[in-house]
This record gives C-alpha cells, structure tokens and sequence, in this order.
C-alpha cells in the first residue's frame, strides 16, 4: 500500500487538483485523496483561511489569482440551493436510463448533474464543472464539448463548441437560464446562447430548468420562445401571477416540491 500523506502534503495535494479543475465535489476530493468526508472538510477549512479556495455547498472552488472569476459560480451556486436542489430531482425523474442528455453550463444544470450521478447514460455538456463531476462515474458516459472557456462559468463557447455539436444527437436537452418573461426565456452572453441555440437543434426534447428568482427577469440576449420548449422545471415558490401564465402555456409545466 502506498505510504499515506502527511497533512501538509494532502493538502497541498487538494490545492494542487483543484487549481488544475476549478471546482470539485467532496466525493471527488474524497476519492482523490483517500480520505473521510469529515477530514476533507477540515482541509478545506484550512485552505480556505489560506485564501487557496473557497467552500461551496458540497465541494471547494479554487480562487487563488482568479480575479474572482471561479468565485463568481461559488456565489450563483449557492443561490436558491433548496429549491435549484428540487427543480434538479424533478428533471432527473424525466431522464430514462441509457439515454444521451445534453447538459448546459450553469448552477441549476450543475445541480441536475448531481442528481444524475450513478445513472447508466450519456452527458453531452459544455460545462468544465459539470464534466468534472460526473467523469468518475462508472456507469456514465461523459463527453466534453471544447472550445474557448468563458472564465464566470467554466462552459466551452464559440465556434469550435458549435461545430462539435453538428456531429452529435441527444435525446434530451436539459438547459437554465439568466431571466425568463412572457417573451422568452433570456441569456447574459451573445456566445452562450449560440451555443445553447445549436444545442435546441441537435436534441428531441428541449427541457428548461429554471428556479423562481429568474421570472420577470430579462438578460442581454433572447435565448428562445417559451413555446419552443417542451418542459418548463420551476420550483413551488414560483409567484402566482407567474403561474397563471405558465399554466397558459402549450407547454408542459412542472413545480418541483
């Protein structure tokens, strides 16, 4: 058996990985370096004193010499956990086993991720964290669409995205959003939402998981009509005079408990 590290080295070791991947889980880090759950805690703490890395719910993102770019996904990611945490199993219980699913970046496609984990299927996604997450899943097939990262969020934009995902076929689409209004749902990034459209031709079903701080929100590029959709995944805090028109939609509508 291999000798185990000191506290010194395994915690340099866990700022060595993740200055390389940005974002890990605590099961990532756990399996990484082979220690309990309670102990990796204890790491990051200290780390995070550092100033090395900052605690996420449920993993660490690296934010030394980041000009805060990685801190800006600790932030969203931490938003509406409970209720981006329920939008996620209700998307996850319309995903069949062995089917290919399209994930764009995001916290709310992250948290879908999540809810995957351990799922016989195949992840097409844009998204590094994402990626990141589910690449040591065993019965999971991960497929990582490359090209330029967009440094707030850790997906892969631009022309060489959009060229891989000719070649590619997904069941499923599973994509969040900046804002969503009667007009649309709406993106903060022209190249995103390019992408995000590219990902609407190339997928059966186009599912949009978005929790209810977005409504009435409009962003800097329109990413779709709501009728473009299939399936609306909000959360039960959705207000009511938001649902009155969702329910009006030919669209189907699910508020997740």
């Amino acid at each position: 058996m291999p000798a185990e590290l000191s506290i010194e080295d395994r915690r340099e070791k866990a700022a060595r990985e993740l200055s390389v991947k940005g974002f890990m889980s605590l099961g990532e880090l756990v399996r990484v370096l082979g220690v309990s759950e309670s102990t990796i805690r204890r790491d990051l703490e200290v780390l995070e004193e550092q100033g090395l890395i900052r605690r996420t719910h449920g993993g660490a993102v690296y934010v030394q010499d980041t000009g805060g770019h990685r801190l800006a996904f600790a932030e969203r990611e931490s938003a509406a956990q409970p209720q981006k945490q329920a939008i996620a199993r209700a998307v996850a219980g319309l995903i069949p086993p062995a089917q290919t699913v399209i994930l764009n970046g995001g916290t709310t496609c992250y948290e879908v991720a999540k809810a995957l984990r351990g799922r016989h299927l195949n992840v097409i996604t844009n998204s590094v964290p994402i990626a990141s997450l589910l690449s040591t899943e065993m019965e999971t097939e991960v497929a990582l669409i490359g090209g330029y990262v967009y440094p707030r969020t850790g997906v892969a934009l631009g022309a060489t995205a959009e060229q891989q995902l000719d070649t590619l076929h997904a069941t499923q689409l599973v994509m969040s959003c900046a804002g969503i209004t009667r007009e649309g749902a709406f993106n903060s990034n022209q190249m995103m939402v390019d992408v995000e459209r590219k990902m609407k031709t190339v997928a059966d079903e186009a599912i949009l998981a978005v929790d209810h701080t977005k409504f009435g929100r409009r962003a800097v590029t329109k990413l779709c009509g709501l009728d473009e959709l299939d399936v609306i995944v909000t959360d039960a805090d959705a207000p009511r005079q938001v649902r009155s028109w969702l329910d009006e939609l030919d669209v189907r509508v699910i508020y997740a408990e």
